[in-house]
Parts: C-alpha cells; sequence; structure tokens
C-alpha cells in the first residue's frame, strides 16, 4: 500500500487571496492596488454621459423657453406683458389673436403662404425625386457632371442672384404672382432635393426593380409604383426640411413680391406687423402673430417627426 503522504510533509504553497485575483481590490500582503481597465473606463463613459445629457438639457431649454414665452406672453395683455413678463397669465385672453387675425391680415397672409408653399413643395418633390432617381440608378454619359452640377447649386449664395433674377422674373412678367414665387421656390429647393433622394434610392434594392421590369412594367411604372413607395422616409424627411425652408422664407418674397399688398406671405406680413404693432404698443397681437406663423411648422414636426427620423437614418442602417 502506497504510504499517505503527511501534512507536514507537503510543500508550503501561498494562499490565494481575493486581492490577489481580482484587479482594483487592496493587496492584504501590502502591496499596490490594482486599477481595473474596466472601472476607469466605466468612471469616463458615466463622466462623459452627464457631459452630453447636460449640453442637451441645456440646448433644450434654449429651443424650448423662447417658444413657450411667446406663446405664454400671447395670452396676455399688454400691461402684463411689460410688468410680469415672465410669469402665468392671471387669465386667458383670446382678443389678441383676433387682432392679428382679422386687422393685422394675418390671414390672408397665412392663405398666400399655403397657395404657394403648396405649390412649390409638390413641384420640388415631383421632379427633385425623378431626377434624383435618374441620377441614382441610371449610368449615362455626364451622369455624375449633372449629378455636381445640381450639388454645385447649394453652394450658391441666393442673394448674388437676387438682382439679375428680379429683371428675369420681370421679362417673363412673373412678379408679384403666385406662379413666379412657386417657379422660384422650386428651383431653390431642386439641389438639396435630389444630393439627399439620389443616396436615399441608391440603398433601396435593385432586385424589386427588376422584378417589375420583368414582369413588363415600363420605367415610369416601375418608379411611381414601386421604387417612390419604398422611398417614402427619405420623401417624408426631406418634405419636410424643404417645407420649413419654404414656409420660412422671407429673402426672396421681399424681393420678387413687391408692391401688392393682398399677395404678401406670411414672413412679409409678420414683419409688417411687428413694425406696425412697434409704434401702436399692441404687443399681444405681435406675440399671437409670431405663433400663428409658427404653428404650422411645430404641427408637422410633430405628426412627421417618427418619419423623419427614420429617413435620416435609413441609408446608415442599409
Amino acid at each position: 500500500m502506497t504510504a499517505q503522504a503527511e501534512p507536514s510533509d507537503l510543500p508550503d504553497l501561498p494562499e490565494a487571496t481575493t486581492a490577489d485575483t481580482v484587479p482594483g481590490v487592496p493587496s492584504q500582503r501590502g502591496g499596490p492596488a490594482v486599477d481595473s481597465p474596466g472601472g476607469r473606463l466605466g468612471s469616463e463613459g458615466r463622466v462623459l454621459n452627464v457631459f452630453s445629457h447636460g449640453v442637451l438639457l441645456l440646448w433644450g431649454l434654449m429651443v424650448t423657453l423662447p417658444l413657450l414665452w411667446a406663446v405664454m406672453s400671447a395670452f396676455k395683455t399688454d400691461k402684463e406683458i411689460f410688468t410680469s413678463p415672465w410669469a402665468l397669465p392671471t387669465s386667458l385672453h383670446f382678443d389678441a389673436w383676433g387682432r392679428a387675425w382679422s386687422q393685422a391680415h394675418m390671414s390672408q397672409y397665412f392663405l398666400n403662404s399655403v397657395i404657394v408653399v403648396a405649390g412649390s413643395l409638390f413641384g420640388t418633390m415631383l421632379l427633385g425625386s425623378m431626377a434624383a432617381y435618374v441620377l441614382a440608378r441610371f449610368d449615362f454619359p455626364g451622369n455624375r457632371f449633372v449629378y455636381f452640377l445640381f450639388v454645385g447649386g447649394m453652394s450658391f449664395p441666393i442673394i448674388l442672384a437676387l438682382v439679375p433674377l428680379f429683371f428675369v422674373m420681370k421679362n417673363m412678367q412673373l412678379l408679384n404672382t403666385y406662379p413666379g414665387l412657386i417657379l422660384v421656390y422650386i428651383a431653390y429647393s431642386l439641389p438639396f432635393t435630389i444630393f439627399f433622394l439620389s443616396g436615399f434610392f441608391k440603398t433601396l434594392p435593385s432586385s424589386v426593380a427588376e422584378a417589375a421590369m420583368i414582369d413588363g412594367a415600363s420605367h415610369t411604372r416601375t418608379f411611381f409604383q414601386v421604387m417612390l413607395p419604398m422611398a417614402k422616409p427619405g420623401l417624408i424627411s426631406v418634405g419636410i426640411f424643404n417645407f420649413l425652408g419654404q414656409w420660412n422664407q422671407y429673402l426672396l418674397p421681399t424681393v420678387l413680391n413687391v408692391g401688392d399688398e393682398d399677395k404678401k406671405l406670411l414672413p412679409q406680413g409678420l414683419v409688417a406687423l411687428a413694425v406696425s404693432q412697434g409704434y401702436k404698443g399692441d404687443w399681444s397681437g405681435l406675440f399671437a402673430g409670431l405663433v400663428i406663423a409658427m404653428l404650422p411648422v411645430l404641427a408637422a414636426y410633430i405628426v412627421f417627426q417618427r418619419q423623419v427620423q427614420a429617413g435620416l437614418t435609413a441609408g446608415a442602417l442599409k
């Protein structure tokens, strides 16, 4: 039989302790503690997370507080605006909204903006999507030249084209007309629309278009019935951006829409209201007109915010 070793015959082994195996725990033998790389990264990540959330919170307050202040002031009287500008209104006063809508002709300006922006937005999305689809899906001589020609239009300042644009519109007898402003808005918005949608159309699968062509669909039918519905997130995203730019456009209608008071757009009317109400002292009516001008923009973004986010991230995800 093999003799069993006595405990005294076994070699001395170092005792394993938690401090010897787990980094970051002080050693019981007096050695220095080992910092955990994961712990350092975790603390840095928490600090960065807190900093980024703080910046976003500050930015959100900077954007939201002026908007809330304008809405709150629209329900106050002029005396309350000056005596307690940051306090809530004692009671809701709606007479300022009526003055801004009827006496300041904001209703007419609002209707004019709806007519012009609706026509220009439809034309921009139709022509822009068709041009972007051709440039993104078809190879032909001069494809890249035409594409970069459109992209170069985004870098051209519109203020440099105001004087020649005025005389061109005058020679075509399009000054102070809805069609003239609609055509100018379309030309102004096409470069960004084509740039945005051409990149989006490239991400769509080619197999679907090829299957439609095999089934006998023409290029026109393939575009309108197959590819255009697939590009709905991108169309909504660029449509929202175009709507914001065209609705808030002030420089172009000021130059091309002069002399006719009944055809002024909402930004022009809002500036005229600010000048006139500044002399009259009707500040509550001015804030009411400002909120009236902002409501369509806020409503459009609130309704389509998910589609906008989906359209902006679709190209990266695919």
